[in-house]
């Protein structure tokens, strides 16, 4: 994992020195995922324990193996790692979470229901934001929500990661846990597609003549669209619900994709998917 790390972050200092407009977000998620390491460390034991008994007939049923909002789940190291996560934004930013660190902190602000609440948001909520700035609407809060489970969800994908793989899990949202996934990537000569769940991590197959949202397999109302002819990157939308996909595509630089630093990289993507109408 040690090694994983080291290379990732040589993968953002060169992102750094290529698109210097993404420096800033590139280096608060340096800063996240040396944390995210020091917490793996940390973790004694499963925050979202899983009933093996129940694992063939979840998935064969569409049902992810973690289901957060029914489960009745310690989130105390989840919390311990947010709270942790919020020193980031504020030495950027002095003064702006100290009063949210301070409210969960002293039991006034329900932590499990700011998690809950950014797990399920609705994908439309931010339209307010946007026409602002990327980085504007690269809500660091939301981000420290979802990261704040990552560790632990990474437990659960490491265990049963390939028991949900070799179900041939066909939904559009995470076997683990239920995420929908915001990017995805083409591999192999054959060229599947496969979604990645920024919440857990794990990627899995899926048809490319197929919106993971909706399930609508109309090829007529499917379409992409790249952007300034760098055919490694495009936007999958749906036409039925309006919804849209991130992909990346490195099998002819055969590079390897790490999907954590693309969604950073690739906001202008989001910004023009957002100009066009999907959400």
């Amino acid at each position: 994992m040690a090694k994983m790390l080291k290379d990732t972050l040589k993968t953002i200092e060169f992102y750094k020195n290529l698109n210097p407009h993404y420096e800033e977000l590139l280096a608060i998620l340096e800063e996240i995922l040396i944390l995210r390491e020091e917490y793996r460390r940390k973790l004694k034991a499963d925050v979202f324990p899983v009933d093996e008994r129940l694992i063939p007939s979840k998935l064969e049923g569409g049902l992810p193996l973690i289901d957060l909002a029914q489960g009745d789940y310690d989130l105390s190291q989840p919390q311990e790692y947010f709270l942790d996560l919020l020193h980031i934004a504020e030495k950027r930013a002095p003064g702006e979470t100290e009063e949210l660190a301070r409210r969960i902190a002293d039991g006034e602000e329900d932590f499990r229901e700011l998690v809950l609440g950014a797990f399920y948001g609705d994908p439309g909520e931010a339209e307010e934001d946007e026409q602002e700035d990327e980085e504007e609407t690269f809500d660091l809060i939301d981000l420290f929500l979802e990261e704040c489970l990552r560790p632990a969800f990474e437990r659960v994908a490491a265990k049963y990661g390939e028991a949900a793989l070799r179900s041939k899990w066909a939904e559009g949202y995470c076997p683990i846990c239920g995420k929908e996934p915001k990017i995805g990537e083409i591999k192999e000569e054959e060229g599947k597609r496969y979604l990645f769940c920024n919440q857990c991590g794990i990627e899995w197959p899926f048809l490319r003549i197929k919106c993971p949202f909706c399930g609508n397999e109309e090829q007529q109302t499917l379409a992409y669209f790249t952007v300034e002819d760098d055919e490694r990157y495009r936007v999958d939308v749906c036409n039925e619900c309006k919804r849209y996909i991130k992909i990346v595509d490195f099998r002819k630089t055969k590079e390897e994709a790490n999907l954590d630093i693309e969604d950073i990289t690739t906001l202008h993507l989001d910004m023009l998917a957002a100009e066009e109408g999907y959400d």
